[in-house]
């Protein structure tokens, strides 16, 4: 057997595997003895009982993929088991002979039970993975059968993709059963090609939600014990998001199943248990924010709001795309980083604002268009900044005129990502004057736009064009490419 570090290229070489001597006190332990083939395997040991790694050899493992020295060794079998039946039931003769003529089967405690009466050597398949998919590799190459139990389609947020990724293709078959998505919308009767597919399985970035509930088609989510469904509920209630009816389906295929069909508000005020797959299916018309939001449309105090002329010149110059974070700093009622959204409509906007009753204003706002993708940041600039992401495109509405500026500009350009552009509104040919000189300070390319537009009132039986105040948009590109290192 030989071994090829997963980490370093250096400890591949021949050289080093000969010695092995791969840290200074380190060395690889010895093979353990394969068991003669007349012993009668253990009764369905427990892995961490019967097979237990020194912290040595679990460090080894975990940096070292371990491969066959001679013929190619037989790949590991991912098995999914239906997600909507006990674990034996239903399973096909053929797929059964599989896992009784394996020698080792690992997967989640709850499958491992079912099968505990086979001879094969028990891994729970627990994190952290890398010291269990090492012990895969590992006994893959001494030339074990490794079978891996799986809920559903393992390809299907499972371990399937992880393997894969980890051991390659050819040392991994996969067999699919039928998958949690599957199962409920055949309940549901719903065809599932068109189905957004989500999981929240240990994440906190609910961006690709956000994307997906502003596409009026079905939604699946895979949730968890911190990302519950009722938790989700109230949060997309709060953006404005009620055009859904959630279905609720409670530890699938166990004896404690149970299903919701629930208006978010329903299930917002119930409780579900920590494993639920989720379908949100549109019951009610969308909203959306779109270009050229009038005055009458949003809440907010008077005068503060951006005219529609200058917010549309601001984005064409801002120019967000789909993916973008984007920055509204000094946001007021927040029309410009909800129009924003419209652009950024797979992205992030966060609008940020120091006076509490403007704050409230963007969450108005933000609710009655449902722009789930729109963040609201109570805060002081540039004291809040650090707990925003990092931004692609950046707009300041206002706020340059005192002596803090410059912090400002400065903190604002060193959190912006290589490649983004920087829109500042300017009244005053003071403020200009300095923002102009910042960026030359800094040699970013700028350019400067004078926004003056004028609109038509009526004048006994005519009209005539009132001209409101010019405003000057100055925009700055941050050089480097975008996805370049800070």
């Amino acid at each position: 057997m030989r071994a090829r570090c997963a980490l370093s290229p250096l400890l591949s070489d021949q050289r080093y595997m000969r010695q092995q001597n791969l840290l200074p006190g380190i060395s690889l332990p010895a093979p353990r003895p394969a068991r003669p083939a007349d012993t009668p395997p253990a009764p369905s040991p427990a892995a961490s009982d019967t097979d237990a790694w020194s912290p040595q050899e679990d460090l080894l493992r975990s940096a070292f993929v371990f491969e066959p020295a001679g013929a190619a060794a037989e790949p590991v079998l991912i098995l999914g088991l239906d997600c909507a039946l006990p674990p034996r039931e239903g399973l096909a003769p053929a797929r059964l002979r599989l896992i009784e003529q394996a020698d080792v089967l690992c997967g989640g405690r709850r499958l491992l039970a079912a099968f505990d009466d086979l001879p094969a050597l028990q891994l729970p398949l627990t994190a952290p993975l890398e010291p269990v998919l090492a012990r895969i590799s590992h006994w893959r190459a001494g030339g074990k059968k490794v079978v891996v139990l799986a809920d559903g389609d393992p390809l299907f947020y499972g371990i399937g993709t992880t393997l894969l990724r980890q051991l390659g293709p050819d040392a991994v078959r996969i067999l699919p059963g039928v998958s949690s998505l599957q199962q409920a919308c055949a309940r549901l009767g719903l065809p599932w090609h068109d189905v957004i597919c989500l999981s929240l399985h240990g994440r906190d970035d609910l961006t690709p939600l956000h994307a997906a509930v502003q596409r009026q088609r079905p939604v699946s989510l895979l949730t968890d014990a911190r990302m519950t469904p009722d938790l989700l509920a109230r949060h997309l209630l709060d953006r404005g998001v009620d055009w859904f009816t959630m279905h609720v389906f409670e530890h699938m295929g166990s004896d404690r199943e149970k299903e919701h069909h629930l208006a978010l508000e329903e299930a917002a005020a119930a409780r579900f248990g920590a494993v639920c797959t989720v379908l949100l299916t549109p019951a009610g018309g969308m909203r959306r924010p779109h270009p050229g939001l009038l005055p009458a449309e949003l809440r907010h105090e008077d005068g503060l709001l951006t005219k529609p002329a200058v917010r549309a010149a601001a984005l064409a110059l801002l120019r967000p795309e789909p993916r973008h974070t984007v920055w509204d700093l000094g946001a007021g009622s927040g029309s410009v980083a909800l129009e924003a959204a419209c652009l950024a409509h797979e992205g992030r906007v966060v609008a940020v604002e120091q006076v509490p009753s403007r704050a409230l204003d963007i969450q108005e706002n933000r609710r009655r268009f449902g722009a789930a993708s729109v963040d609201v940041c109570l805060g002081t600039v540039p004291q809040c900044l650090p707990r925003l992401p990092d931004p692609h495109r950046v707009f300041i509405g206002g706020g340059l005129s005192g002596e803090g500026a410059p912090a400002l500009l400065e903190q604002v350009c060193r959190r912006l990502l290589p490649g983004g552009r920087l829109v500042v509104s300017c009244i005053l040919l003071d403020t200009l004057a300095r923002c102009r000189a910042f960026f030359k300070d800094l040699g970013w390319p700028a350019e400067v736009m004078q926004v003056q537009a004028a609109r038509s009132r009526p004048l006994g039986q005519d009209i005539f064009l009132a001209a409101a105040n010019p405003v000057f948009l100055l925009a700055a590109d941050k050089p480097g490419r975008e996805g370049d290192e800070g």
